[in-house]
């Protein structure tokens, strides 16, 4: 043990603030000043060593007060890196003794810590401790054993390079894989999953000491395929899928078992197993060298992912979707937080075709950015429907169709027609449910194969709008708007009026729905309508926007923002079209009112800027007598916005300001600028301090989406205004050339392309002698 010892005064203060902080009566204010106390503490470097402490040693406290000592500790694992090394060994060590703790939320939390500190001094730099664990696992105590393989898997998970290192000379891997292969015999079904789990980890990482074991462990998993227990089971599949993901020959000679196991184990009654299952069918199809394994076992696992896509009991509780739920507020753990990127110009824009708008998936909810770590693919960010954030069965199942409809087309469809007939006129609406989903997954593989039913499906889907049920009619949107781009793109006066007409009519009528769910998938399939129709749409803007603009008064907060999205996406769609003073006085009412409604601090009149963006490009001229309050409110945020910046800079304790309000701002701005052109000159001569001025602050921002949006309104201002933006070229034209970077890092090609898009327009300009 170390010689560090805790000072009384000290660790009564620590002990006293967490203690202060269990009270449930405390005020919001007081807890935030228990919070900002705990926080001035991780600026001392014993800190931790204090916390250690009292998990460790302070029988005298309660469990209670031990444990959240431990979770701090956690949450602050990172202050041993800069610890004296008496702190670090006294960490380690009272770590170590509170993991043999009699009490069992004390032993939990020093296993949290144990993996926190493992992670971050790696394993090669605390050997004690992994040989501990190790051998606990031999321990005649099954509540010991039991503890260290939980922290061991947890290990495994987080970690699997880094145990996998060379440490005095030897691999621990060497004993610990064959170790966790005898204990998946264990007598224990517990200790049984943890071996398989800790196993199954290695796997990707193509780890040595596996794969010189690899026939063993291929041996066991097929062993365990038919444990009692769900939770080893659930862990073989996990294997498997990993398996066929980066070692796929070690499981084609047993292909004909493994399918028919999987088969077998995509059906089990525990949700988890199926779900795991499940997995390995969405994998399988997602590597193309798989394709000529998979095509043969298409007749099987085509009704089987189908059958899958039924709600299940558990799944309708939660959804309560029978609900007419307009008039009730939604909570605010419903509204996910939204990205807001810069805007694009020039080529980037043209390849997104997106605008920086966000990615909207089943049901029109907005997907995650790209980087997301747990699913990288869109076919599972597109299947994450509804309000729910769990990735479950029914989602995987879609997901999995969607990649086999796009790898095998026709061919899939042939084994799922006749299925799909029985299911699409069942009495059962779960049934009819599940295959109007089906039908939305397969559309962009299928769509070849799919198309000459559509006569007769899209009828089918505009009369399901009706369905009693929401759930079928929140599907039925989605599907259609999957759809869409067929509805609309016929030319003749008959599919006019046979598909597109009834598909317009009847996503409309969805957005004005009175279950919210259904609004919401309503209200995105129309926006995804809009962008395939494009100008077509044209002749029906007068009943299209007196249903958006009832939707203004009808909509919860999460709706809302859908709807503005919509509202933008038309304009983009229709241009010019809404320059008709007849469109500009129903739409703009509603606009102004929501606008007067928020405050300059307000999340949501973010989006609405961003939909203000494209009204003012389409609207162009018809804008004009909006045009002077916007514009005054856009120069006050850019400013302030700075203004909050350059206060953050100089005190790094703030919060970071949020860039969204800036970013929007500046696109708004952008779109007051392509509407208007010269008719801004006042507004620009009149703001205090000076916009242009202010535009020069804007490209020297150190956050790159703030850049690609300032970018782009220097381009804008010199393609429509540029007598305006002369002036102030000296200082602009030397912040945008420091900006041309041949080999950007990926986070600046956005702005990069802006910055030299700009500059282009700018040339141009100089060259006419526009002065």
């Amino acid at each position: 043990m170390s010689s560090w010892q805790p000072q009384p005064d000290a660790l009564k203060q620590i002990v006293d603030t967490i203690i202060q902080s269990t009270n449930e009566r405390n005020s919001q204010q007081v807890q935030h000043g228990i919070t900002e106390k705990l926080n001035e503490f991780t600026r001392v470097p014993e800190y931790i060593a204090y916390l250690a402490y009292i998990l460790a040693f302070m029988n005298q406290q309660e469990d209670r007060i031990r444990t959240i000592a431990g979770y701090l500790l956690k949450n602050n694992a990172r202050l041993i890196l800069r610890a004296p090394p008496e702190v670090v060994a006294y960490v380690k060590a009272s770590v170590l003794q509170a993991f043999f703790d009699p009490s069992m939320m004390v032993r939990n939390a020093a296993g949290q810590d144990v993996v926190a500190f493992m992670g971050i001094l790696e394993p090669k730099n605390w050997p004690e401790c992994l040989q501990q664990l190790v051998n606990s696992l031999d321990s005649p105590a099954a509540d010991q054993q039991e503890a260290a393989f939980n922290v061991l898997e947890k290990a495994c998970e987080d970690y699997p390079r880094k145990l996998d290192v060379e440490i005095n000379g030897t691999f621990p891997l060497d004993y610990m894989i064959p170790k966790f292969l005898m204990l998946s015999e264990h007598p224990s079904s517990k200790m049984r999953a943890h071996a398989i789990a800790c196993l199954s980890y290695f796997v990707p990482i193509s780890c040595q000491a596996l794969f010189t074991n690899i026939d063993a462990f291929i041996a066991c998993l097929f062993k365990r395929a038919s444990d009692e227990d769900p939770q080893v089971r659930r862990h073989v599949c996990q294997a498997l899928v990993l398996l066929l993901a980066s070692r796929p020959e070690k499981l084609m000679p047993e292909m004909v078992n493994v399918a028919e196991y999987m088969l077998y184990s995509t059906k089990d009654k525990n949700e988890n197993v199926a779900l795991e299952a499940c997995e390995f069918w969405l994998t399988f199809a997602e590597d193309p060298d798989l394709a000529p394994w998979l095509q043969p076992l298409l007749p099987k696992v085509a009704p089987v992912l189908l059958d899958c896509m039924v709600y299940g009991e558990d799944d309708l509780l939660w959804l309560e979707g029978d609900a007419e739920d307009t008039n009730v507020p939604d909570k605010e753990t419903d509204i996910k937080p939204r990205h807001y990127g810069g805007k694009s110009h020039g080529l980037e824009r043209d390849a997104n075709g997106d605008g920086g708008k966000p990615r909207l998936g089943a049901y029109g909810e907005e997907l995650e950015d790209d980087d997301d770590d747990y699913y990288d693919d869109d076919e599972d960010d597109e299947y994450a429907d509804e309000m729910t954030t769990e990735w479950n069965l029914r989602k995987c199942a879609a997901a999995a169709l969607d990649v086999l409809a796009v790898r095998f087309g026709s061919d899939l469809l042939n084994h799922l027609l006749e299925p799909l007939k029985n299911k699409l006129w069942s009495e059962d609406w779960l049934q009819r449910e599940s295959a109007i989903l089906a039908l939305g997954a397969m559309a962009e593989g299928c769509i070849d194969a799919i198309e000459p039913h559509l006569p007769t499906l899209v009828p089918y889907l505009i009369q399901t709008l009706n369905d009693p049920k929401p759930l079928v009619r929140s599907i039925t949107c989605w599907t259609l708007g999957r759809y869409a781009s067929w509805c609309t793109q016929g030319a003749t006066e008959e599919h006019r009026n046979q598909f597109f007409i009834p598909t317009l009519e009847g996503l409309l009528r969805m957005v004005l729905d009175n279950n919210k769910r259904v609004q919401e998938a309503g209200c995105s399939a129309f926006a995804t309508l809009e962008e395939d129709a494009g100008p077509e749409l044209s002749p029906y803007l007068d009943p299209v926007l007196r249903n958006l603009v009832l939707a203004f008064d009808k909509y919860q907060h999460k709706n809302m923002l859908i709807l503005y999205d919509a509202v933008g996406t038309l304009a983009d769609a229709v241009g010019p079209s809404l320059q008709n003073p007849q469109y500009v006085e129903i739409l703009m009412p509603s606009l102004l009112k929501r606008w007067s409604k928020l405050k300059d601090d307000d999340e949501d009149l973010v989006p609405l800027l961003e939909c203000l963006a494209s009204v003012t490009i389409a609207m162009g001229p018809s804008f004009l007598p909006y045009a002077a309050p916007i514009f005054d409110r856009c120069a006050t945020i850019v400013h302030n916005s700075l203004l909050q910046y350059q206060a953050f800079q100089q005190n790094p304790d703030m919060d970071e300001p949020d860039r969204s309000f800036l970013v929007v701002a500046l696109d708004l701005l952008s779109g007051l600028t392509q509407g208007l052109g010269m008719a801004l000159e006042s507004s620009i001569a009149r703001s205090q301090p000076n916009l242009l001025s202010l535009l020069t602050i804007c490209l020297k921002h150190p956050q790159a989406p703030v850049r690609q949006s300032a970018y782009a309104l220097v381009g804008d201002l010199a393609m429509n205004c540029f007598p305006l933006l002369r002036p102030h070229m000296p200082g602009i034209m030397q912040e945008l050339i420091v900006q041309l970077d041949p080999e950007p890092k990926v986070e600046f090609i956005s702005a990069c392309n802006n910055a030299a898009w700009s500059v282009g327009e700018v040339a141009l300009r100089y060259g006419r002698g526009e002065f």
